[in-house]
């Protein structure tokens, strides 16, 4: 489980990506590339490799004036399976 003192990053060689072409947002790695939906987009714009996992969510919560527990959890398995999938570090502190 990702602790909120976690701090996200992504890995070198990995990119949040705008694609004009197609309209929307990509993560690129070498040889792979995952569209984002909109949701994704503003998790990932907000992984700067200093800001914490609670850092984060307090930020999407304030932004959108949603409800922190929710989005708490659905932020921490988002970055939990671009972990998995080794699209992203993850630094305890």
């Amino acid at each position: 489980m990702i602790a909120d003192a976690t701090i996200p990053a992504l890995p070198r060689g990995i990119r949040l990506h705008e694609d004009k072409a197609r309209g929307g947002f990509t993560l690129m790695a070498p040889e792979r590339i995952l569209k984002l939906d909109q949701i994704a987009h503003e998790v990932l714009k907000r992984v700067d490799g200093t800001a914490s996992v609670a850092t984060i969510v307090d930020d999407l919560a304030h932004t959108f004036a949603a409800d922190r527990t929710q989005i708490d959890s659905d932020v921490k398995a988002m970055l939990q399976g671009l972990a998995d999938k080794r699209l992203l570090d993850l630094t305890d502190e």
